[in-house]
Parts: C-alpha cells; sequence; structure tokens
C-alpha cells in the first residue's frame, strides 16, 4: 500500500498540525510505502520571501523527524526538488475543466479573506492533484476539510485518463483522519498559521507560556461555573486521558476554577508531551548538511517512483517521439 501526504511550509508547525496530522504521519509509515513532501511550490501562493521559505522548509522537516519520522522507513523530500511534478501540473491543467477549479472550497475562503486572486491559488488544486498522482498512491491521508481536494485530484485522473482513451492515472481513496476535532487556536478560530493564532510544540518556552496564557477566555469569575466547552478546555483535552477529563469538567462545572489554573496545567502538558522530541530537534538542528542529505535522498527515491507514472502521461498525451 503506497500512502501519500504532504505539508506546506508557508509557516511553522504547530500542535493543530501535530494533532491533525502529523502524528498519524509518524505512525503510517508502519502500515505501508509512505511517501511525504514539504510543500514549497505551494507556499508561494502566501508566502512571497525567498529565504522565510527556505527557512521555513527547515523547520518543518526537523519538526518531523523530531516526532518519530524516519527517513529509512518513509519517503521524505522537499516538492521543488521533484521537477516532474511541475511537468504533471501542466499535463493535468490541460484536461481541467473550469467549473471544477472555481468550486474549491479552498480558493473561495481565500478569496473571501481578501488574499490575491492570482492564478496560483485558483490552480492549487491542479498542483496539489499532479502531488497526489505522480506515485500512484493507494490512500491519501487527509483531514476532512482538504477531502474535496482529493475528490478533485481524482476527477482530473478520470478526465485525462478518459481523454487519451488510457489508464493512466489510479484513482487513490482519501483516509480521512478522525479522532480530533478541529483544534482551536488561541482566538478561539481554527489554529492556522494564516490566522496567527497558534501554539507551537518547540517554541522556547518563554514564549510558549506568553501564547498560551494570551488564549482567550470569557469574564466568568473563579468561583463560578464555567463552560467546559471552551477553547481552552479543547485545548487541554488534547493533553488528557479520560479520567483526568472527567476530573477537570467536575470542577470546571462545580465553580471554584480559575482559567489561569487550567492555562497553567495546559503549559505543563504541553512542555512534558515535546520535550523528548524538543531535546531531539535541538541536536538535529546542530546538522543541517544531514538535513540536506536526507532531502536530497527522499527527492531521489520519489523522483524514481514517480518516473514510469510521468512516462505513461507524456506517452499517452503524444509528447516526445512515439
Amino acid at each position: 500500500m503506497r500512502i501519500l501526504s504532504g505539508i506546506t511550509s508557508s509557516g511553522e508547525c504547530h500542535i493543530g498540525n501535530y494533532f491533525g496530522a502529523m502524528r498519524q504521519h509518524v505512525s503510517f509509515q508502519d502500515k505501508g510505502e509512505a511517501i511525504y513532501f514539504v510543500a514549497d511550490y505551494h507556499s508561494m501562493t502566501s508566502l512571497r520571501d525567498a529565504d522565510e521559505r527556505r527557512r521555513l522548509v527547515r523547520e518543518v522537516v526537523l519538526d518531523y523527524l523530531a516526532i518519530g519520522l524516519d527517513p529509512e522507513r518513509a519517503v521524505l523530500y522537499r516538492q521543488s526538488d521533484v521537477p516532474e511534478v511541475c511537468e504533471l501540473t501542466w499535463l493535468l491543467t490541460s484536461i481541467a475543466p473550469m467549473g471544477l477549479l472555481e468550486r474549491s472550497h479552498a480558493y473561495k475562503d481565500k478569496v473571501a479573506q481578501g488574499l490575491p486572486t492570482d492564478h496560483g491559488l485558483f490552480a492549487y488544486p491542479v498542483l496539489m492533484a499532479a502531488d497526489i498522482l505522480i506515485y500512484n498512491s493507494d490512500i491519501v491521508p487527509v483531514g476532512q476539510d482538504q477531502k474535496q481536494h482529493l475528490e478533485m485530484a481524482r476527477d482530473m485522473a478520470q478526465r485525462f485518463n478518459h481523454v487519451y482513451e488510457r489508464e493512466v492515472f489510479k484513482l487513490p481513496e482519501p483516509h480521512i483522519l478522525e479522532g480530533v476535532a478541529v483544534v482551536p487556536g488561541v482566538d478561539g478560530r481554527k489554529m492556522s498559521k494564516s490566522y496567527d493564532n497558534t501554539l507551537r510544540m518547540f517554541w522556547p518556552q518563554k514564549r510558549l507560556k506568553k501564547a498560551v496564557m494570551s488564549i482567550v477566555t470569557d469574564s466568568t469569575p473563579v468561583e463560578a461555573p464555567k463552560d467546559t466547552k471552551a477553547n481552552v478546555f479543547a485545548l487541554w483535552s488534547l493533553f488528557a486521558n479520560a479520567e483526568e477529563k472527567k476530573q477537570m469538567f467536575e470542577r470546571a462545572e462545580a465553580g471554584g476554577l480559575g482559567y489561569g489554573d487550567v492555562k497553567k496545567d495546559l503549559l505543563a502538558r504541553i512542555l512534558e508531551t515535546f520535550g523528548p522530541m524538543r531535546e531531539k530537534r535541538e541536536e538535529l538542528a546542530k546538522h543541517p548538511d544531514d538535513l540536506e542529505d536526507i532531502l536530497a535522498s527522499g527527492a531521489a527515491r520519489a523522483r524514481t517512483l514517480g518516473a514510469p507514472v510521468v512516462a505513461a502521461a507524456r506517452d499517452a498525451a503524444g509528447l516526445g517521439p512515439a
């Protein structure tokens, strides 16, 4: 079974990324042939600083290695190190219906946020389809909010196969990541790099403490009962077992529990959970050349895996000699 997923390097990873996808990615490396990429091409629709893009790629790679991704068991590479993805993107662009792209939720949402409506943003799903289809992936782990992009990739694969009357692309199946609700940010909205409302796993303790203590809460007095659906409890619950949640919620509903106490306990749990990973990450960061070697090796493996699919697509479309 071949598994494919990626993460955009448009910002530093946070606990929403960790609980939403990254820890599941690590677990998948024992369940099949796992292929993961850091999507620096995708980051170009929102990030215009070249040096920052390179820095963020490095940060994402360090995060993945720190939480347990093994480059010997999984393929880890930088998206832009596999130029065949861009060629395949054009092949798919030539058959992608405008109406399909116009229906993209992500496109409409970002336009609503006031982001510039350039072609990169509009064609984002085609590049994502190329990322997925180039390896004849069997499953693609995605959150519910990304399911549409996979469906669009399947639509483009089917259309290409139909137009050129050849079964070039396999239709991958979605694997919807379960077990965690949308992780709220410090302001109550979905935790997102674009909202600048994140809690970074590996921030220095002082900065992490400041962020945790800034979690927005209401003005309910300490002695009054608390709403356990508040985002501070949702964040705290990510680090607690069932019995701990039961006890905390009973205290909150009875009154006498301050939000500050919950935040302090949340901070302690974050530091404890990611402490060993932090030490590993700090050691890895001392050897930047090793990181580049890992990415170069991953890209070489990825290009080998993708070459037969690109060759088949080129042949089907009549590109190059017969």
